[in-house]
């Protein structure tokens, strides 16, 4: 498997950190603007786009702050990557912020700016 690159993108957003972890953190949400259909088992939860299906581990949330989920495809470095949904609250102007971060396999384009600052 070749080594895969962080990348992240941010996005300003003019809703509540309370709304907006709902649309990152329950199947519902997800199904309205990240895959065609979410449905959860616990920790895990099955992401459906017109015909693949793919699953994640819910492996780290922090209640209108971060959603980090972890793809389970069986391959061996699997444990090495995640992606990640982080709320970001100015302090001064109160903006809210979507940044999402995820691996990308270095002969895929992303269509964002690589961040090189170390994952959290």
């Amino acid at each position: 498997m070749s080594k895969k690159t962080f990348f992240s993108v941010e996005y300003d957003f003019h809703a509540s950190p309370q709304l907006l972890f709902q649309y990152l953190s329950t199947p519902s949400g997800l199904s309205e603007w990240f895959a065609d259909n979410v449905n959860s088992r616990g920790e895990i939860f099955d992401f459906i786009w017109d015909d693949s299906e793919e699953q994640a581990k819910l492996i780290q949330k922090k209640t209108n702050e971060r959603i980090r989920f972890q793809w389970v495809n069986g391959e061996s470095d699997q444990t090495d990557y995640y992606f990640e949904f982080k709320i970001e609250v100015d302090e001064i102007t109160k903006d809210v912020s979507l940044v999402i971060s995820d691996y990308a396999d270095d002969d895929d384009d992303t269509g964002a700016d690589e961040d090189t600052s170390t994952p959290n």
